[in-house]
């Protein structure tokens, strides 16, 4: 199934999907048209999803390790961006100990 909303961007989406939210909630919508309405908000929904996906698998961190830059993935929590340094740092020393042998 294709995307009905590809030309859409992000923000675009979103304010259409706001729209929708705010006629569905004044609760003055026939059935047939609060559904319409609905399945429209689930469409524009996923699309947004699908654009915050693509994005963040954009996003990268710089970081310089050993005199060098390098990337690596951007961490969703802040937990996760901690435990990546911790790993990240530990192959450093990894490999640092494996060039003494």
């Amino acid at each position: 199934m294709t995307d009905p909303f590809a030309h859409l961007s992000f923000e675009a989406a979103l304010s259409q999907l706001e729209g929708i939210v705010d006629r569905l909630e004044e609760g003055e919508l026939d059935l047939a048209d609060a559904l319409a309405g609905f399945e429209e908000g689930v469409q524009l929904t996923k699309h947004c999803h699908a654009q915050l996906e693509a994005a963040e698998r954009r996003v990268e961190i710089l970081t310089r390790a050993g005199g060098e830059w390098s990337t690596r993935p951007f961490a969703e929590h802040a937990e996760d961006a901690e435990q990546a340094d911790d790993a990240h740092e530990t192959d450093e020393i990894d490999e640092t100990d494996e060039d003494d042998d």
